[in-house]
């Protein structure tokens, strides 16, 4: 069945040492057949995307590896002319750097904007998943670099049919060929280009907030926070920290929420019709006592 990778997101720290290790190994290196040197600047063959979600103060950065997803079905193979893309029997798609003919038909061709332009060389390159190391050429790495020095194994390559068998690739989700738009991920099945790359736990939208008691101006510890999904009915239920802070996160983009929260001895406080079209902080909440 071929190689596959595997990209872990909440792992994912935002060392850069993938990118890093990427260029380290392919600037100024000539790995013919496999690939000709990566120019010193411009070329990302492996790109650690930055996401900043949320508003101040509830914000997160994710961090999102990207790299040509070596697809069953490449648009950058079908656009190609001359033959000078191909996919490996391991899966791996390569563009063979004594072919290339520099026409860049396979740039525009990627969806995932994976492939770049050597002016210097007149070629087109990319990502090759170091088929140079998998292959043997470099006798003291066993694994692409960008694998190699991942400190928190946010990285796996590995056999498909393992992978299977072991259930994770059905946990993961391909990453949306508009990576732009949300939703970030979209199941395998609807992938029409069918990458080998896939992804856990890439970003889903959250809610979140503060509340606290403007009598006494002091947040509130211990609310209950409750939010309905009102298509799939689910509820998600969570309690305001030490700071009165609360977050509700991995829901679902697109869809229309209610949150309720409820305290002893105050009065309940709703809102309707949330949509998770982008992440949420819904700011100051002010839970009012209840009068006797």
């Amino acid at each position: 069945m071929g190689k596959v990778l595997i990209i872990d997101v909440s792992k994912c720290n935002g060392c850069y040492c993938c990118q890093i290790a990427c260029k380290d190994e392919h600037v100024g290196n000539d790995w013919s057949p496999y690939a000709k040197p990566q120019p010193d600047t411009g070329h990302f063959w492996l790109k650690l995307e930055e996401i900043e979600r949320g508003s101040i103060p509830k914000v997160i950065v994710t961090y999102i590896p990207r790299l040509c997803m070596h697809c069953d079905n490449a648009p950058c193979i079908q656009a190609c002319t001359i033959g000078a893309i191909n996919k490996r029997a391991d899966g791996i798609v390569l563009i063979n750097p004594e072919k290339c003919n520099g026409c860049k038909e396979c740039i525009g061709a990627c969806p995932y904007n994976a492939i770049y332009f050597n002016e210097d060389l007149k070629i087109a390159q990319k990502c090759t998943l170091c088929a140079h190391i998998l292959n043997g050429v470099d006798p003291l790495v066993k694994v692409p670099r960008c694998i190699e020095v991942c400190p928190h194994d946010a990285i796996v390559l590995g056999e498909e049919d393992d992978l299977r068998i072991k259930e994770i690739i059905c946990k993961a989700e391909t990453l949306n060929p508009e990576w732009q738009k949300k939703p970030f991920a979209i199941p395998y099945e609807e992938n029409k280009y069918k990458p080998r790359v896939y992804y856990l736990n890439l970003p889903r939208p959250f809610i979140a907030g503060e509340v606290y008691d403007p009598e006494v101006d002091e947040c509130l510890e211990g609310a209950k926070v409750t939010l309905t999904d009102m298509k799939t009915g689910k509820t998600y239920i969570t309690e305001t920290d030490e700071f009165g802070d609360f977050w509700l996160k991995n829901l679902e983009w697109g869809h229309t929420y209610m949150i309720k929260i409820e305290k002893d001895g105050y009065m309940p406080w709703i809102l309707e019709d949330i949509k998770t079209d982008k992440d949420i902080n819904l700011g100051e909440i002010t839970l009012l006592k209840r009068r006797k």
